[in-house]
């Protein structure tokens, strides 16, 4: 019987905003940034097309508990996109397939057009994309020049505003649903104008409450772990961790509760408890009397906080985004 295999890698909790770069896929980027941090577990909360730059939250350690729920968190973006011509891909790493006029485009006609795709509606996925048909990606059959029909999907846009529009260039700033594919939205925008549009530039600005301003890109922490000659490798794990989110920081949108002795010994062994004005319903963050972070809670039919995703002991040495902000 062989023997198990030791995890490599040191044990690490929190949470990375990655600025990821252009060019590259989103497994290349987290493995880029695992291997910086030598992190035992990590992952990313949703990928970017290659084209695509910008925020992609990773996950380490505990953090990894919650990357369902940043999946499911609403996101912002900016995009650039031309029109008048179709790509393949829906993007500019595609072949131009179709032409067609746009000069009567103007501002007042996109503003219009905009204003009804705001709301609650059904997209279809793109071919170029990693939704699977028969265990088989969209993206591997569209390359082998088949396309196959696929089933819309419900999505919401909660802001879309046009920043620019000049000749056959636009740029438009979104706040959308998870699920919701922009190259998709640029060709659809554009086909309600009675015109062509591929998108050129994309980039995620935000991701839940996590902001732009927060982000740092792979090539700033390389710079910061090899800045500094005199330090010893501890040393300099220790100066990149210093960019770390607490793991809490990733529900600060959502209601806090905390749980006296009692209750969290029991909550933390998978028994539903009761907590004085506490929510009425949803999801909740769990801390105890120390405020330290325990997990995430939901709040059952009968009013009691059932375990839904909890932290382990070792997961809870940052303290919560809000003292953090206190401090």
């Amino acid at each position: 019987m062989g023997r198990r295999r030791r995890a490599q890698g040191r044990r690490l909790d929190g949470i990375l905003l990655l600025d990821k770069s252009p060019g590259e896929s989103s497994n290349a980027a987290l493995q880029a940034v695992k291997r910086l941090y030598r992190a035992r577990k990590a992952g990313h909360t949703g990928s970017l097309d290659p084209l695509a730059s910008g925020m992609l939250p990773i996950c380490f350690g505990e953090a990894t508990k919650l990357s369902g729920f940043l999946l499911d968190a609403d996101k912002t973006y900016w995009v650039r996109a031309r029109l008048g011509e179709l790509s393949n891909t829906g993007d500019a790493e595609g072949e131009i397939i179709e032409r067609r006029p746009y000069d009567h485009v103007d501002v007042a006609r996109m503003e219009a057009v905009l204003a009804d795709f705001l709301g609650e509606q059904e997209q279809i996925p793109p071919m170029y994309s990693a939704v699977k048909h028969q265990g088989k990606r969209l993206y591997e059959l569209a390359r082998e020049g088949v396309e196959v029909e696929r089933k819309p999907r419900r999505i919401v846009l909660h802001e879309l505003r046009l920043l620019r529009l000049e000749a056959d260039e636009f740029e438009l700033e979104l706040c959308c649903s998870k699920g919701t594919y922009v190259r998709t939205l640029v060709e659809d925008i554009a086909k309600a104008m009675n015109t062509l549009a591929f998108v050129l530039d994309l980039r995620r600005l935000q991701v839940g409450s996590f902001e732009e301003a927060g982000m740092v890109t792979f090539a700033e922490l390389e710079d910061a772990f090899w800045k500094d000659a005199e330090m010893d490798i501890q040393q300099r794990q220790a100066l990149i961790d210093t960019r770390l989110l607490p793991l809490d920081h990733a529900l600060s949108h959502w209601p806090a509760v905390s749980l006296d002795a009692d209750s969290a010994y029991y909550l933390q062994r998978g028994q539903a408890v009761q907590v004085p004005q506490a929510p009425t319903s949803g999801f909740v963050r769990i801390y105890d009397a120390r405020e330290n972070f325990l997990g995430v809670g939901e709040v059952q039919e009968d009013g009691r906080i059932g375990p839904r995703r909890m932290m382990q002991e070792s997961g809870r040495e940052a303290k919560s985004a809000e003292n953090q902000e206190k401090k």
